[in-house]
């Protein structure tokens, strides 16, 4: 009786289609409105992403650097993905006072800054851009290169803009893992609004990601990355370090030639293509100088990699020094191995090992070491960028956060010609393209590398660790 009367008072079929669709229009028309109402600005910012990349990328709306944590600074996250942009500012500002070397809340700062003061009326759109680290796998790199876009951002966010537009930048935590370096490289490619990507770190995945970046015309430009194969990539992939060539020559030079070590012994990781590039080419440069590679098998990369066998080896045949590369990864290995040949044997290194965990784990084991690096602060009097790193981060910054820097100043420089995927990489394509760096002006060769020459520095007593890098005179 009762589904009888229902039936018979039900109207028919078409009402319910009319209804619907009012219900509808009235959600589309009205609702954003309404849930907007709390932040007038703007709505909260998304990613495109989804899944388990989602949770590795923030423009402010999640912590990525958790040794880097205050609780101010997770009021300021709470704040953002709340759309709260003036608390988020404040949180954000509150904590620096606090920790003023941390650079992915100057990053959260800036972009909430950007949110906070969008309005229609506003002078164009930000122009957004990611950078890509490997918070997880090594946060004291990542925050190294987050330090030198953290730093770019701010001085042309604060003095104008690009044109006017504020500069919007989005950390991804990559952890130097090709598996995740293909999703995150999808990632970005696939969000329209990111006009380029400064990284990744290690050249196993920059390699990893450039196919990616290339086939989709998405400008990469790798800070840290040197493998030989990232050469000529392609046209959308650039570098602001030099050929691997140009740093390895000079080390091999010195050991033969200054130190008067003619026979090296040389341990490297097969896992990481910058430094079998660094090996190759170390090698190429110690024949050509007059020296004599000693064979040994030592790879750092092999679970049975015993550091006290690969010394034992290389002294037994002849060794006066020994040249290490490790994966930025596995720094450690060549400690224990530095440890392990408790200077007996000159130490000689890759760029790599320009880390804080070298002077701090190594100690006296790697007194004396020598490497090349594309940078150093004590060797550009004419530039401001070293004092105003000092100033800002309260201390001393090193090769990698000048690179960085640098690679965010190309692409600042480039978008000022152009604000397109296309123009920007067109730009830095140019001849005639240059852009203010950390010391000399970021040029790029037609191969996409950096035009520049190396700086041989050395481990010597001093600086906070009761070691530092020195440059050699």
């Amino acid at each position: 009786m009762y589904q009888d009367t229902n039936k018979r008072n039900s109207p028919p079929p078409i009402v319910f289609i009319i209804v619907l669709g009012l219900i509808g229009f009235g959600a589309y028309k009205f609702l954003p409105g309404l849930l907007n109402a709390k932040s007038s600005n703007t709505s909260t910012p998304t990613t495109s992403a989804s899944g388990a990349i989602a949770s590795r990328i923030s423009l402010g709306n999640r912590l990525l650097v958790t040794s880097q944590t205050t609780a101010e600074k997770k009021a300021g996250v709470e704040a953002f993905v709340n759309g709260d942009y003036q608390a988020a500012v404040k949180k954000f500002q509150d904590s620096l006072q606090q920790n003023r070397n941390d650079p992915e809340t100057i990053i959260y700062l800036n972009n909430a800054i950007i949110y906070l003061n969008k309005t229609p009326a506003s002078n164009g759109s930000p122009l957004k851009i990611a950078v890509s680290v490997p918070i997880g796998s090594n946060p004291n790199v990542a925050q190294e290169i987050l330090r030198g876009v953290a730093q770019a951002q701010d001085e042309i966010n604060n003095s104008g803009g690009i044109n006017g537009a504020k500069l919007q930048v989005e950390i991804v935590n990559d952890d130097n893992s090709p598996e995740v370096i293909r999703d995150v490289a999808k990632a970005l490619t696939n969000d329209a609004s990111i006009l380029a990507v400064i990284g990744h770190n290690a050249s196993n995945a920059s390699l990893e990601a450039a196919p990616i970046y290339q086939q989709e015309k998405l400008v990469m430009v790798t800070p840290t990355s040197f493998a030989n194969n990232l050469s000529g990539f392609g046209s959308y992939i650039f570098r602001t370090v030099p050929n691997i060539s140009l740093m390895a020559a000079p080390l091999a030079e010195y050991a033969v030639k200054t130190a008067g070590q003619t026979n090296i012994a040389v341990c490297y990781d097969s896992q990481a293509p910058d430094n079998i590039s660094f090996k190759d080419e170390f090698v190429a440069s110690l024949t050509a100088a007059g020296g004599k590679l000693v064979p040994t098998v030592c790879d750092f990369s092999l679970p049975s990699f015993n550091a006290e066998n690969a010394l034992a080896d290389a002294v037994t045949k002849g060794a006066q020094g020994l040249m290490v590369a490790p994966h930025i990864d596995r720094i450690d290995r060549a400690i224990s191995l530095a440890r392990s040949n408790r200077g007996k044997l000159p130490l000689y290194g890759s760029t790599t090992l320009y880390t804080f965990q070298t002077l701090k784990d190594g100690q006296k084991d790697v007194d004396g070491l020598v490497l090349p690096v594309p940078w150093h602060p004590e060797t550009n009097p004419g530039s401001r960028f070293p004092e105003n790193a000092r100033q800002r981060w309260g201390g001393i910054v090193n090769w990698r956060t000048a690179t960085s820097f640098d690679a965010t100043q190309a692409v600042i420089a480039g978008l000022r010609q152009s604000n397109t995927r296309e123009g920007l990489q067109q730009a830095l394509r140019n001849a005639s393209f240059s852009a203010a760096g950390s010391s000399e002006d970021v040029k790029f060769l037609p191969t996409g590398d950096r035009a520049g020459k190396p700086i041989l520095v050395q481990v010597k007593q001093g600086g906070s660790t009761g070691y530092n890098f020195v440059p050699l005179r």
